[in-house]
């Protein structure tokens, strides 16, 4: 396994809609442990493949605290198939692809994802908390959204501006 580079807003590349993956196989299965050594390093709790400039719906996450053991999950052309109930949940979101940046966000609190597994097989995942907040984050990765757009369009263009100026700063 090894870690790759996340891409950073304001690559273009974040907000490509993601391609459905058509054969799980053992690339995709390396990618997969990959970005989830990548989310590891990070850290993170979740990670899309478009975060790794790799437009296909993969995500990996792992939720559990640092004193549990690990819990990873892999799910492939990830879907919410519907919102279990109208109860939300208010969280502090950050994002891997925009460093040191976070936004209170209120999202569904209870969700069921169908996906397909490491072997390819289709499950469904009812998913509630953090993971259900992790799981929809991802979920509007591959989809060209970020949590960015869950704000004022004047303050997501102050955002972008400043992400603008440091890759500027970085490349000269």
């Amino acid at each position: 396994m090894s870690t790759l580079p996340i891409i950073t807003l304001p690559d273009p590349l974040l907000r490509k809609v993601s391609e459905p993956v058509e054969r799980v196989d053992a690339e995709l299965l390396k990618l997969a442990d990959d970005m989830l050594e990548t989310m590891y390093d990070a850290p993170g709790v979740g990670l899309a493949a478009i975060q790794v400039a790799v437009p296909k719906r993969l995500i990996v996450l792992d939720v559990s605290d640092d004193d549990d053991n690990p819990t990873p999950l892999t799910l492939i052309n990830p879907e919410i198939l519907k919102v279990v109930s109208d109860t939300t949940r208010v969280h502090e979101e950050g994002c891997l692809s925009i460093p040191d940046f976070h936004i209170e966000i209120e999202r569904p609190a209870n969700i069921v994802v169908g996906y397909l597994d490491r072997e390819g097989k289709p499950q469904e995942l009812t998913a509630d908390g953090l993971l259900a907040t992790a799981l929809q984050h991802e979920i509007d990765h591959l989809n060209g959204k970020l949590i960015i757009d869950f704000l004022s369009r004047l303050k997501r263009d102050m955002v972008v501006r400043r992400f603008k100026k440091q890759a500027r700063e970085a490349s000269a």
